[in-house]
């Protein structure tokens, strides 16, 4: 959400925005706003002019018992009377216009930074930089699926009869190989001095509007039936709720979190061939760091935390790339964004692995999280990546770590976590 602020002194600017995102047809709740917003005021001033009369009155009141003026007393308290009446009619439909321009407010997309180049959907993101050396072995390079079943460490056909399509079961040495990369990519936060956390998995209403858009929420998020629950998207949600309403103290920032969480996600809409398998599914897991910091040290922090994300694939042995999100295909909440793609030599391309976003103070001023920096209280500066999720990660690990013979290699950073394995083969009957 942006500071309306803007929309008084520079509506322009908020359109213009709107139009660089490719969202010409909420440029209507811009006017929409600023109107309601100036109604407001008025009944502002009008609350404020009644309660300035009241104290006058209350004033004058007791002058006139003072001097026992009867007759002046008694028609001054006839009026005092009415004024906490029309106080309370006015400040109801207060209450009623700052509903609509919340509402409004949260419709209307965050500034992009104007680095961001400006392009209408995923199509026309920008490649940035390209880390590691793509290669294609010269023996064919078995689908993820089929590799893991061959290892007897999937089992898809079970999940579906359990839980439908999108759900799978992890078994064995694969599984053992999933859990792995999650907790190798936890120490390496835990040692850039991040502190670890395990969140709620479920989060109420008032933290889901405070996280991301009405659009994500609906394409996204599952709820509890008859309750005010959400299962999380991303431990992200939850890691960020947990500043709702809170005035955080100039020392103790920045707050540099990393999370641990199962994810829910509904995935709509169609997606192609080589996409089926674990790419996309209704739940996985993912090793998340966020920070919330001062404004002005944001940027610094969104660059850190996307080479920390980019040296974990380094250190796995996953070339990756990584890619600038265009105008159109950020998030409402985003001022910027840059995606992590891994190298696939079975399809002989890249496919995104995690997502780094710097959301400025979006986030915080839905949800109240504000900075005490001597006499000011500012908004806070919200940030989240992605430092390993799985099974996308593990899909990119077993590809690039295929040999000849079926078997996987492990590389000596994940060998401790493994038990000093080095090679995940066929089980021996």
């Amino acid at each position: 959400m942006i500071d309306i602020k803007l929309i008084r002194e520079n509506s322009e600017a908020v359109k213009e925005n709107m139009k660089k995102k490719f969202q010409d047809a909420k440029i209507v709740l811009v006017d929409k706003v600023r109107k309601l917003d100036g109604d407001w005021r008025k009944l502002k001033t009008e609350a404020d002019e009644l309660r300035s009369g009241r104290n006058k009155i209350s004033k004058e009141i007791s002058e006139a018992m003072k001097s026992k003026d009867k007759v002046r007393g008694e028609k001054l308290m006839k009026t005092a009377k009415k004024i906490p009446d029309r106080i309370l009619k006015v400040e109801e439909k207060m209450k009623k216009f700052e509903v609509e321009i919340r509402e409004i407010m949260f419709k209307i997309p965050n500034l992009i930074h104007e680095s961001v180049p400006i392009g209408k959907d995923d199509s026309e993101n920008v490649e940035v930089e390209k880390i590691g050396e793509p290669k294609i072995p010269d023996y064919e390079i078995l689908n993820h699926v089929e590799l893991a079943e061959s290892l007897d460490g999937l089992d898809l056909e079970v999940a579906r009869k359990v839980s439908g399509n999108g759900f799978y079961y992890l078994k064995g040495d694969v599984a053992r190989l999933h859990s792995a990369l999650l907790a190798f990519a936890r120490d390496y936060m835990i040692n850039q001095e991040f502190e670890y956390v395990v969140p709620p998995f479920m989060i109420r209403k008032n933290v889901v509007d405070g996280v991301m858009s009405f659009e994500e929420m609906d394409t996204m998020m599952y709820k509890l039936e008859d309750e005010d629950l959400y299962l999380i998207g991303t431990s992200e949600h939850a890691m960020i709720g947990m500043f709702k309403d809170k005035l955080l103290r100039a020392k103790d920032v920045p707050y540099k979190l990393t999370s641990y969480s199962p994810c829910f996600r509904k995935e709509k809409g169609a997606h192609g061939i080589e996409e089926k398998g674990l790419y996309r599914v209704h739940q996985f897991e993912k090793q998340e760091m966020i920070v919330v910091c001062s404004p002005e040290e944001s940027w610094k922090w969104y660059g850190k935390m996307l080479a920390w994300t980019v040296d974990v694939f380094k250190q796995l042995g996953i070339p990756v790339r990584k890619i600038e999100c265009c105008s159109g295909d950020l998030a409402d909440l985003k001022a910027k964004s840059e995606d992590v793609e891994a190298w696939s030599p079975r399809q002989k391309k890249y496919f995104e692995v995690g997502s780094c976003s710097n959301l400025t103070d979006a986030q915080a001023r839905r949800l109240g999280i504000k900075i005490q920096k001597g006499n000011e209280k500012v908004f806070a500066h919200t940030l989240n990546n992605t430092v390993l999720a799985s099974p996308r990660a593990l899909v990119a690990f077993m590809e690039n770590n295929q040999l000849k013979d079926g078997s996987i290699k492990i590389p000596k950073v994940l060998q401790p976590y493994l038990g000093g394995m080095k090679k995940i083969e066929k089980r021996k009957v």
